[in-house]
């Protein structure tokens, strides 16, 4: 076995480039010397010509079995486990018996040598086989198939999109996964060992191209498949930062993060969603866009049912959007901005939710000056956690009030009057929300040039005045009751899943690119991924599964693609490809996907 380089003529533009082989000799039935041809290497075959001998005998090895006596570069070793792959998957069809459903029992009996059994080209699938049912059952290949993607396109997409749902990151995080890590170019029937870096950006380009289509086709196919009612629209907007200056990109600008990341450039993502949580439209703006300014602009483009009800939170809900709600002929329910809400005295509270938790009391009331009903709503879970924060900030806000005192003992400590009240202005700003609830006194010389003494007392009759865990949400649907109207609010909180997921599950945060359509495609991407994950988790919540993707993906991480090779009596190797058994939480997953669960197909090769 031996590497042969040729030089060749490309007959459209003539110029000449080199290409490589793998060669095998052998005797023919007359005794004659011929050579043939395992495998094509291309033009791109990195490995430097004083190694390819090595290299050759390294492949031999592998495909026979046999250890090597030698140390290899790890360069050369794993370019010859990615050779052998090749060589075997090609030539097995002249060595190898019929390939058989994993699951069909079958009796192959052979006698080997146990001793030489070793295991190779380990590589994971579970993931990548629940994504890749998602994506079947949602037609994306046919989708991509309708916008002209080529057979090499379709796969490249799949797996860039499959990649970003198995193993979240960069593209650059998701070409390495697929080339050295993943099994997933065994479903699709492709070969992901040798695919060039720059083909997983040009894909992100092409996906972007269509992304009206590609969303469009998704959410009908998605409406159909789980008979979705489109009844309500939520709509709410995200950031994201960058990591470097971005300064080609004319989105990246600064701006209030929601991960605090105010250091950084940001791009911010609006996604109209309808109840059970599957996206209609997606929307990449500038970081510095203002919330409310966004939502005319999403509906209008996506030529909403104006049937739907609109739901929003207070972040989105001005007084000029729900004006033009209104004005459009929109139905809306958003949380009211009003503050120091009181429960009204008048009117009954309905339960509208009681758990161990937490109990949630509505009352729903006319306000004939809007032309709206308000529903106000009393949460226990939220009034603890809302005293929780209250007491920690007092906490702080007095220990910051003491040390204000004990610099008036101390040398060198703040004394002079309008530096005192300069402190004690800036520490009144910062915790606002409690310092309502105090009464500060300070106690100057004579001169009032220099403050001898600080006193505060906590107001707790205030305090207890003011009602904690209230909140208002206001609409101008009519007939809505007091636990249908709080239900269609809550159905918010998908929307708010969704953000999570796709911040802390599929990669969006942080963006590591600097050009424009490369930071819409990455984000593109990461909303095609959420897709598969949403009919994942959405199937699994039918029959009481309601892990997150996270652990999820751990679970189905452990099931992999194994070669097993084995030595038998006459001398020859088997090589034997096959998915692990699942393990009893793998099952239940499958299970209720309605799918095998053993996925591929196994294979034996005789050589």
């Amino acid at each position: 076995m031996y590497i042969r380089s040729s030089s060749q003529i490309d007959k459209k533009t003539g110029a000449i480039y080199t290409t490589h082989r793998l060669v095998v000799s052998y005797r023919n039935q007359d005794g004659n010397v011929r050579q043939q041809t395992l495998i094509n290497l291309g033009c791109h075959f990195k490995i430097e010509k004083k190694h390819w001998k090595l290299l050759a005998n390294r492949i031999e090895e592998i495909l026979k079995n046999q250890q090597t006596l030698f140390e290899i570069d790890v360069a050369i070793e794993k370019e010859a486990l990615r050779i052998a792959k090749l060589v075997t998957k090609k030539w097995a069809d002249l060595y190898q018996k019929p390939k058989v459903q994993q699951h069909e029992v079958t009796r192959d009996l052979q006698k080997v040598d146990v001793n030489s059994l070793t295991h190779q080209d380990i590589r994971k699938i579970g993931n990548e086989y629940a994504g890749y049912h998602a994506a079947k059952i949602l037609k994306l290949d046919e989708i991509l198939n309708n916008l002209n993607f080529n057979n090499k396109q379709l796969n490249l997409a799949l797996g860039s999109i499959i990649g970003r749902l198995a193993h979240p990151g960069s593209e650059l995080s998701t070409y390495y996964y697929l080339t050295e890590h993943s099994g997933l170019d065994e479903l699709l029937g492709t070969d992901f060992s040798n695919l060039p870096l720059k083909n997983i950006y040009k894909i992100s380009d092409q996906l972007l191209k269509h992304k009206e289509a590609i969303e469009t086709a998704l959410y009908k196919q998605e409406k159909g498949l789980f008979d979705l009612e489109e009844v309500i629209t939520l709509y709410d907007i995200t950031n994201t930062y960058f990591e470097g200056r971005c300064l080609s990109n004319p989105k990246a600008q600064y701006g209030r993060s929601k991960e605090k990341r105010n250091d950084c450039c940001l791009v911010a993502l609006g996604m109209v969603l309808d109840s059970s949580g599957f996206p209609k439209k997606s929307k990449i703006f500038p970081g510095n866009i203002s919330e409310p300014k966004t939502l005319e602009k999403m509906l209008t483009e996506l030529n909403k049912d104006k049937s739907t009800i609109i739901v929003m939170d207070a972040g989105i809900a001005t007084e000029g959007n729900i004006h033009w709600l209104r004005t459009s002929g929109y139905k809306y329910i958003v949380v009211s901005r009003k503050q120091n809400l009181v429960m009204p005295k008048d009117k009954d509270a309905v339960i509208v939710k009681e758990s161990k938790n937490n109990l949630v009391k509505a009352s729903l009331i006319e306000n004939k000056e809007t032309e709206e009903f308000e529903l106000y709503c009393h949460s226990q879970a939220k009034e603890a956690k809302t005293k929780q924060m209250h007491d920690k900030s007092s906490i702080r806000y007095e220990t910051e009030l003491q040390k204000i005192a004990n610099g008036l003992n101390k040398k060198g400590g703040t004394k002079k009057y309008d530096k005192v009240l300069q402190k004690l202005g800036r520490l009144k700003e910062k915790y606002r929300k409690i310092n309502k609830y105090y009464d500060v006194s300070i106690k100057a010389d004579v001169e009032n040039k220099f403050v001898i003494g600080i006193t505060w007392v906590r107001n707790d009759e205030s305090r207890c005045g003011n009602q904690l865990g209230i909140y208002c949400l206001r609409t101008n649907k009519e007939g809505l009751d007091e636990k249908t109207f709080w239900e269609i609010y809550t159905t918010l909180t998908e929307l708010e899943s969704s953000f999570r997921s796709l911040k802390s599950e599929l990669g969006f945060r942080p963006v590591y690119h600097q050009k424009e359509k490369r930071v819409d495609g990455h984000l593109f991407i990461s909303i095609l991924a959420y897709h598969l994950l949403h009919t994942i988790r959405y199937r699994l919540k039918m029959h009481n599964i309601n892990a997150s993707w996270q652990t999820l993906r751990e679970i189905l991480s452990t099931q992999c693609r194994i070669t097993s090779t084995l030595r038998l009596e006459n001398n020859k190797t088997v090589k034997i490809r096959k998915t692990t058994s699942p393990d009893a939480d793998q099952l239940a997953i499958y299970k209720a996907l309605g799918i095998t669960s053993h996925p591929g197909e196994t294979e034996k090769t005789y050589f």
